[in-house]
């Protein structure tokens, strides 16, 4: 169940095959939703949960779905899935729902959701598409919650977590002492800069990324 290439599809895309810093894929979610980190983790794991259920779905469909039509069943299944995930959020983190608005809906045309159907879930058994889905959708989350925390903290001074809130990390005496925040790390600007120097460190530490592209 956990064989070597089965653990394969939950770890590379946090490294060598992350769907944002390899594939370049989800960027634009990457620029709206990592103003606070809280937003951002919900993101995440709402894109995780699709992901991987999305393409559990296909993959036990896949010999029943006329190729002619199989965008449009894919589709559907994914609208489903967000809708349900939407209503969760709305029922269970409001607040969240409220700040994270049509980009829940816009997990419908994710990129990285619907290149998993088209790439594996539609080739592979339902264990190892839901791996595939667990995988890409945690190595998404992971940019994304690294590039709030960087915006987050240079840009308020502070980290938003669900269920605890703000937790102030800059401390008082440096804004006594003249430290102030640099308002530009919220502006959707700053997510595409430090998007890009995650791709150029990743990619200055492996050189078959380079290699290969």
């Amino acid at each position: 169940m956990f064989s070597k290439k089965n653990l394969k599809l939950l770890s590379n895309p946090l490294g060598d095959d992350n769907p944002i810093t390899v594939q370049v894929l989800g960027v634009c979610s990457a620029l709206a939703v990592t103003v606070k980190v809280e937003p951002a983790i919900v993101m995440g794991i709402s894109v995780m949960v699709v992901t991987a259920m999305a393409n559990l779905i296909v993959s036990l469909l896949r010999n029943t779905i006329p190729s002619r039509i199989r965008i449009i069943v894919q589709l559907v299944i994914v609208a489903a899935l967000v809708i349900v995930v939407d209503q969760v959020l709305k029922a269970f983190a409001y607040d969240v729902s409220k700040q994270l608005s049509v980009f829940v809906g816009l997990i419908i045309t994710n990129c990285i959701i619907m290149g998993r159907l088209e790439a594996f879930a539609l080739g592979n058994k339902p264990w190892a598409s839901f791996l595939d889905g667990i995988g890409n959708g945690a190595g998404y989350g992971m940019i994304l919650i690294i590039i709030a925390v960087v915006r987050e903290l240079f840009g308020a001074g502070s980290i938003t977590l669900p269920g605890i809130g703000e937790i102030r990390i800059v401390p008082q005496v440096l804004y006594d002492m003249g430290y102030s925040n640099n308002g530009l790390m919220i502006l959707p600007p700053m997510a595409l800069i430090v998007v890009g120097i995650i791709i150029w460190v990743q990619r200055s530490r492996n050189t078959d990324l380079i290699e290969s592209n």
